[in-house]
């Protein structure tokens, strides 16, 4: 997504919900919670509802999900 000026919109912030997004700030991207990469927004298929947080891929969310 670009803005009207043409540059990058950033980092977006979400509500994660059971099996969709809210969008609170659009953005290009999130940040995964366990690696720190950069998420496209189109490429976003695993996060926490209860944790609110973003996973660039399975196994990022399941070493998530084992951590006390």
């Amino acid at each position: 997504m670009l803005t009207r000026t043409g540059k990058p919109a950033g980092e977006a912030r979400l509500r994660y919900l059971d099996a969709d997004l809210e969008v609170i700030e659009p953005g290009d991207y999130v940040t995964c919670a366990v690696t720190g990469r950069k998420i496209p927004l189109q490429a976003l298929r695993y996060w926490s509802v209860d944790r609110q947080e973003a996973y660039v891929d399975a196994e990022a969310a399941a070493s998530r999900m084992v951590e006390k």
